[in-house]
């Protein structure tokens, strides 16, 4: 029997590759422009959640007045939270398609097909 024909795409890239990928300057920018996102945002949210939780626990009175109807500040603070979270989700995918996605994806072809990687540190 003949053995296959070799296949017109290579391979997946090796371990070594991945971790020449991680020493390049480009993906120290990528992972960069995902922290200054990443970070402050989860700080921020996190401290609102918190806010919300201590209100709750430590300012019932406050918590319990009326905005409208049956509608008092812990209702309008719990259903803020859900859209703090969509808001959040929101900005964070437009922020990935704009800044994030391109070069992740430029960084992936090269990787895939295989070209030298340049800037390494």
């Amino acid at each position: 029997m003949d053995p296959a024909p070799p296949s017109a795409t290579p391979g997946p890239p090796s371990a070594a590759s991945y971790s020449e990928v991680e020493a390049t300057a480009e993906f120290g920018e990528l992972r960069h422009s995902y922290r200054t996102f990443a970070f402050p945002v989860t700080v921020a949210f996190l401290a609102w959640y918190l806010l919300y939780v201590l209100l709750s626990s430590y300012a019932g009175g406050f918590m319990a007045t009326k905005v409208v109807g049956n509608i008092n500040v812990a209702f309008v603070f719990g259903l803020a939270q859900f859209l703090t979270t969509f808001l959040i989700a929101w900005i964070y995918a437009r922020y990935a398609n704009a800044k994030l996605d391109p070069r992740a994806a430029a960084i992936k072809a090269r990787l895939e097909n295989g070209a030298t990687l340049e800037g390494g540190s």
